[in-house]
This record gives structure tokens, C-alpha cells and sequence, in this order.
């Protein structure tokens, strides 16, 4: 087996928790989700020694309150199964909305 293994990390921003879009990133060695206090979540290659606070919020200007986490192994920045349940208790509430309108 060769020593140069590739990341491989989901890349995309947008306000869903799903993300199927993959890439390798051949010089950085961690994937990052960055996620907006009510808004946006970003995943994307980062270099490990990126991953804190103060560099991030130097690198995403104009996300001014985030949380994040960094990981290194394959794909390991892919969605949290847990988003299934919180899109359910959002459809609920929607529908319990949608039945106090009419």
C-alpha cells in the first residue's frame, strides 16, 4: 500500500444538513463543517492546524457566530444522522402551523 492516501471530504455550503458532493483535497488533511448560528453550513477541506476559532473566523469574515468541528478520516464531515429527526419535528410543527392558519 502506498503512503499518500487522499482525503476525502464532502464539499458544499448551503442551509441543508444532506450533502452529497465529495472531493479530495490533496494538500489539506481534515475536513471542516462550520455551521452559522442560524444559517449556513459550510464543508470543505481545511488544514488540520486551521481548525480553531480565531483562523476561522479570520477565513469566514462574514460568518460572524459559527461552531465547527474538524476530522480526519474519509467523509467524516457528512451529515449527523440526528438531522432526520430534528426534519421531522420540523415538518410536524409546520403541519401544526399550516392547521392553525386554516
Amino acid at each position: 500500500s502506498n503512503n499518500i492516501s487522499v482525503l476525502i471530504v464532502f464539499v458544499c455550503k448551503d442551509y441543508t444538513a444532506s450533502c452529497s458532493k465529495q472531493r479530495d483535497c490533496s494538500y489539506d488533511d481534515a475536513c471542516l463543517t462550520l455551521t452559522e448560528r442560524g444559517g449556513q453550513t459550510y464543508r470543505q477541506c481545511l488544514k488540520y492546524s486551521d481548525c480553531e476559532y480565531s483562523r476561522l473566523g479570520q477565513m469566514f469574515p462574514q460568518v460572524s457566530s459559527f461552531t465547527f468541528k474538524c476530522c480526519n478520516s474519509d467523509l467524516c464531515n457528512s451529515a449527523p444522522s440526528s438531522s432526520a429527526s430534528s426534519l421531522i419535528g420540523l415538518l410536524a410543527s409546520l403541519a401544526v402551523i399550516w392547521w392553525c392558519m386554516h
